[in-house]
């Protein structure tokens, strides 16, 4: 068995430690986090879905791969990158829940932006399947068409939020015809409709239960996103 020559190994794997903290301590890095955990994707889709130049995006990318938090694979010509593992994406939920329980400047956000727009309790991940196993719910995904296409919830509708927003300024007099179509019909008296986006605080689900209720439908969220509900063990379909 080889001995390794260090003079202090605890502090060897601290100064790793803090190396892979520092890689987490930017917040376009942990939007690229969120946006992996959805799927896979080439630098210039993900320069694209955060509206930066491709060479910043680049930069993060090369840098996280180097503490370890990604990987890559070839696709032609395109660099494809994904999360190393499950703990990546654990890593930042971590990060979330000290941010959440400790700061008060989050929780003024929280309460003045997202508790504005929905205080409900969400829909956990065990409700969930229960009522859709018994056809209860329906589930609506508010991602864009493109991150729906990758993965979604099983029996998932995609209505992109925009497209949602279009569909409700259209269905004049609270005749939900054009909604109603969209979902299958499925809007009948006591269903509810639950929506998913990215992750906890996706925007995007928080807006769409506000608009749905603001038109007198059950509406709720579920807890998270695609990727912890897929990180929990349940089905995704592509």
């Amino acid at each position: 068995m080889s001995n390794l020559s260090i003079a202090n190994p605890k502090a060897a794997l601290y100064e790793q430690f803090a190396g892979v903290a520092k890689s987490l301590g930017n917040p376009q890095r942990l939007e690229i986090i969120e946006h992996l955990a959805q799927a896979p994707r080439s630098v210039e889709a993900l320069a694209a879905k955060l509206s930066l130049p491709v060479a910043n995006v680049s930069q993060h990318l090369q840098a996280m791969r180097r503490a370890g938090l990604l990987s890559t694979r070839r696709d032609g010509k395109f660099v494809i990158y994904h999360l190393s593992g499950d703990s990546v994406l654990a890593a930042f939920a971590a990060i979330r829940a000290v941010a959440e329980q400790q700061s008060a400047e989050v929780e003024r956000v929280v309460r003045g932006w997202f508790d504005a727009r929905d205080d409900a309790e969400p829909v956990s991940h065990e409700e969930l399947s229960a009522r859709m196993e018994a056809d209860l719910v329906t589930v609506i995904d508010v991602r864009p068409a493109d991150e729906f296409a990758l993965g979604h919830l099983p029996g998932a509708i995609n209505l992109p939020l925009q497209e949602l927003v279009e569909d409700l300024r259209q269905d004049l007099e609270g005749h939900l015809g054009r909604l109603g179509a969209r979902l299958g019909g499925q809007l009948g008296a006591g269903r509810e409709i639950v929506a998913y986006c990215r992750g906890p605080w996706c925007v995007l689900s928080f807006e769409a239960v506000a608009m749905l209720r603001q038109h007198g439908l059950q509406a709720r969220r579920l807890k998270d996103g695609l990727p912890e509900w897929r990180a929990a063990g349940y089905a995704v379909e592509t």
